[in-house]
């Protein structure tokens, strides 16, 4: 709650967005509550399960690291990452990143976690469906793609519910976990401006 009006500061040129009871704002590096959540976000086994990052984040000196490289690319423009938080409390929930922004070719991917406290609540849904529809009209890109290893069945779903349908199994495209020499194969999921808004009701 401390950092619900806290203005991060690195500057972002993307707006805060608001939707579904959620508000997606910018990360701010130097806060120790927030860090104490990208901390707690990248180290849990389920992420690390499914994820590998380039960067490895084993303590809070790496996070910080981390979130300040995160916030250094929000504010080139090269990628929108938000901090998921409850629209009422300003609790944090997650984040929500729009990345590899391509204004040339008009394309993004898109990734998200969600802390352990917050699963089950459809955050992740509804936190996609805002940051989509976004990119999709204000940001002016043509297409985004969801890539997750294959098997996992929740993102599997959250991108269909978010209308991002599924294209493809690409092999070898994501580290295996725990690993940056060993691949695995991965689904894609696409959606593009002129998809149907999805509906979540």
């Amino acid at each position: 709650m401390a950092d619900i009006h806290r203005k991060s500061p690195v500057p972002s040129p993307f707006p805060e967005l608001h939707g579904h009871g959620l508000r997606l704002t910018a990360w701010d590096p130097e806060s120790e509550e927030q860090l104490d959540a990208w901390f707690r976000g990248l180290t849990d086994p389920d992420f690390m399960r499914w994820n590998t990052p380039l960067r490895v984040v084993r303590d809070r000196a790496d996070a910080r690291q981390s979130l300040r490289s995160k916030a250094m690319g929000t504010a080139k423009g090269t990628d929108a990452s938000y901090r998921i938080t409850d629209a009422v409390s300003g609790a944090t929930l997650g984040h929500m990143g729009v990345n590899m922004i391509d204004h040339v070719l008009s394309v993004a991917r898109v990734g998200y976690w969600v802390l352990p406290e917050a699963r089950g609540q459809g955050v992740a849904t509804r936190a996609l469906a805002v940051a989509a529809r976004w990119a999709l009209t204000d940001l002016g890109l043509n297409r985004l793609e969801l890539g997750h290893a294959l098997g996992h069945e929740a993102s599997c779903r959250i991108a269909e519910r978010c209308g991002f349908r599924y294209e493809g199994t690409m092999r070898g495209a994501m580290f295996e976990s725990g690993r940056q020499d060993v691949f695995r194969d991965a689904h894609l999921h696409g959606r593009i401006a002129s998809d149907p808004e999805p509906d979540l009701s």
